[in-house]
């Protein structure tokens, strides 16, 4: 028995186990028997020392019971229960041999000793319960034999990197698609992009034509050159300067800031500087032929003006904006109000480049160009050689009497068209660059002045035409004043107390006095309905910017004394070219022509579209018209008469002299605006001719400046249409009474 010990851990007797640990058998039990797993299987015998088998835990004399005992477990396994009484009792409670150590599961015929009852019995009671409920104590716990490790599994590890592999080739080959089919082409642009070039294809600007289709005002080819200072080396800036000095004119001082290297507010390099403008291209060429290193040479456009100051402050100029390759854009003048139609619209050609060192245009490459639309041309009303005369003759004569404005107009009086419109001070419009703001103005529609006495003939017209009067009224003269809302108005020519006066004798002598008068027998709302007939207080539509409108006061806005004043022209504002209106519609009869200067345009196709018709009205009747030319002539003939000066020989002229006052910043500037308007010949008028002049310093008069300059004008005007004298005899006018 104790060689059994020596060599079985479980042969240890129940008293023995007991005393080392009380609870182990019922915690064991509770760890390793948590179920019923099915009948234990047997142990392997161990042999004794006298070499007998004995089993786990049992005597040497225990064989047959064990036997007995697998033999039942065996049967129990099976499901056999009749024969189990015979061997041994089922319940656990039997008693077996003591020590016998031996466990079945329940239902299994086996005898337990009563070393197992007593081992129960020395747990704690609920211990005790615990281990009777859960059944007979095993003799050895059954561990549940441990999951062997999962072995791997090629096949599924390859079917889900197939499908990763697939996956991502499909994101590949949709983004393939999206690149190929949807946006290849915005790529493709993009690339593009960055090896594209535009230049711009200048529209040639339109020409400015006079009558007889010659050139006043023309766009012309031409190049700028610049330079790049910081390609230029600083010991080549002064022989740069000297050659460019030489072929482009520009002093050695203006070159030498610009080739030099410098840097820029912002701390950029200074990389582009111009030169000169508008550079015949022969002289551009020139330049680049030298291969000056940073001087370059780019297409320009040079405004060209062949008469220089011929007819320049109604053409005006046309400048660029000063960045490289700018068009030519209207300054003043009918460049400006013209510049859309002028000008025309620009084209551009967009092409592929290589780069760096193939920074040239790819033969086949990517070549776009959008052709530029050529300007239309203007075809004015104006005669250039009767505006080259005007020109000289207003010059002369506004020197000599220190005139600081003229103007000079001519209009036929069955077209309304402009002939001539000069005006003092010019200046060069081929170099606008050396002229002041004061002469690029034209005098003509762009200063409103005072007309003084050339107004008279609206009044005696309204008069006439209302019924007021009639062509034989005369006016009695309450002397050589009258007193209109505590101002007084005198005349220059004094006629006593009870004078009558005749109509021709109010404008031969400018009777304020008869004047005034005369306004006195209509009311002030008729004088001011004439006014505006006649087309005063509105612009002409001429043609040109900047045309003023003048200023005419309807009658709420009179005062006392203007019932003295606008009778006679005072307090009322016009420009020359209205009072110049005036005159054609009493030499047309009484019909107003707006005058005009665009006879029409030109399209780059070279045809010819007249321009729209001025807008006519009638203001007089005929026979009134006539009666106011007949008059008209005593100014010019009648003794004593102010316009005596203006007189041409053999032909029959009417006008009429006037005096009045130039407005500068809200008062009257001093010296006087002297003025002449009249026609010719006065029984058949061809033409009408007004000619204003102001001076600051010398007191001018109508007489001895307007109407001297007037009768050289009409004179050659005559003569250059060929217009021959009537050869009907100048009429004698009865002047007082």
């Amino acid at each position: 028995m104790s060689e059994a010990r020596r060599y079985s851990p479980r042969g240890r007797t129940v008293r023995e186990g007991a005393g080392r640990d009380p609870f182990r058998p019922a915690l064991e039990l509770l760890r390793n028997d948590p179920v019923d797993d099915g009948p234990a299987r047997p142990r392997p015998a161990k042999r004794a020392a006298d070499g007998r088998s004995t089993g786990g835990g049992r005597q040497a004399g225990a064989g047959r019971q064990a036997s007995t005992t697998r033999q039942a477990s065996t049967r129990g396994r099976q499901g056999t229960t009749g024969r189990q009484g015979t061997t041994g009792r089922q319940s656990t409670g039997t008693t077996g041999r003591q020590g016998t150590g031996t466990t079945v599961r329940q239902g299994s015929a086996v005898r337990q000793g009563g070393g197992a009852q007593r081992r129960r019995a020395s747990l704690p009671p609920t211990t005790r319960r615990i281990a009777t409920k859960r059944g007979p104590t095993p003799r050895r716990p059954v561990r549940k034999p441990k999951r062997p490790p999962r072995l791997a599994e090629p096949g599924r590890r390859l079917r889900a990197g197939t499908a990763v592999v697939l996956v991502l080739f499909a994101i590949i080959a949709g983004r393939l698609v999206m690149l190929q089919l949807t946006d290849a082409r915005s790529y493709a642009l993009t690339g593009l992009h960055d090896r594209l070039i535009s230049q711009p294809l200048f529209a040639q600007r339109g020409t400015i034509f006079d009558r007889d289709h010659q050139v006043l005002a023309q766009g012309v080819d031409a190049k700028y050159v610049f330079a790049d200072p910081s390609q230029i080396p600083a010991k080549d800036v002064q022989s740069i300067a000297n050659t460019l000095r030489d072929l482009l004119g520009v002093p050695n001082s203006e070159l030498i800031p610009k080739l030099s290297r410098k840097t820029r507010a912002d701390g950029s390099k200074d990389e582009f500087e111009y030169l000169a403008r508008g550079v015949d291209v022969s002289v551009a060429n020139a330049v680049m032929a030298r291969n000056l290193p940073g001087i370059g040479a780019a297409h320009d456009e040079k405004f060209e003006v062949p008469g220089h100051d011929l007819a320049a402050n109604l053409v005006g100029f046309a400048s660029s904006d000063g960045a490289p390759g700018d068009s030519l854009t209207g300054r003043v003048g009918l460049e400006e109000s013209y510049n859309n139609l002028l000008s025309g619209t620009d084209g551009k050609r967009t092409f592929e480049v290589g780069q760096g060192s193939l920074d040239a245009a790819i033969p086949g490459g990517y070549d776009e160009t959008t052709l530029a639309k050529p300007g239309s041309s203007l075809e004015l009303t104006v005669d250039r050689d009767l505006q080259y005369e005007f020109q000289q003759v207003l010059t002369k004569e506004m020197d000599a009497n220190h005139a600081d404005f003229g103007s000079a107009v001519a209009i036929d009086v069955h077209t309304g068209e402009v002939l001539a419109q000069a005006s003092y001070p010019s200046y060069d419009a081929d170099n606008p660059g050396d002229s002041t703001a004061a002469q690029r103005l034209d005098a003509n529609t762009q200063i409103a002045v005072d007309p003084g006495s050339i107004h008279k003939v609206i009044t005696l017209g309204a008069a006439l035409q209302s019924g007021a009067i009639q062509p034989n009224t005369t006016i009695t003269l309450p002397g050589s004043s009258i007193v209109k809302g505590g101002v007084t108005y005198t005349d220059t020519t004094p006629l006593s107390r009870g004078t009558k006066i005749t109509l021709p004798g109010i404008l031969a002598y400018s009777s304020n006095v008869g004047a005034i008068s005369v306004a006195d027998k209509m009311s002030p709302q008729t004088l001011y309905n004439y006014q505006l007939k006649f087309g005063l207080g509105k612009p002409t539509g001429e043609g040109m910017p900047g045309e003023s409108a003048g200023l005419v006061q309807p009658p709420s806005n009179w005062s006392g004394s203007s019932y003295g004043s606008i009778p006679i022209g005072r307090g009322v504002s016009t420009t020359p070219l209205q009072m110049a209106a005036v005159y054609a519609t009493i030499a047309n009869n009484g019909v107003y022509i707006q005058p005009h200067l665009v006879k029409g345009t030109i399209t780059p196709d070279g045809k010819s579209h007249p321009a729209a018709a001025p807008q006519t009205h009638q203001v007089l009747t005929p026979q009134v018209a006539a009666t106011l030319r007949h008059d008209l002539e005593a100014v010019v003939t009648a003794k004593g008469a102010t316009g005596r000066k203006a007189a041409i020989p053999q032909y029959r002229v009417a006008g009429k002299t006037g005096t009045g006052g130039l407005v500068k910043d809200g008062s009257y500037a001093p010296g006087e605006v002297a003025s002449f308007i009249g026609m010719a010949p006065a029984d058949a008028p061809q033409y009408v001719i007004a000619v204003f002049a102001h001076s600051p310093t010398n007191g001018v008069g109508s007489e001895d400046v307007s109407a001297p300059t007037f009768q050289q004008l009409m004179s050659f005007t005559l003569q250059h249409y060929g217009v021959a004298p009537t050869g009907t005899a100048v009429p004698t006018f009865t002047l007082t009474q």
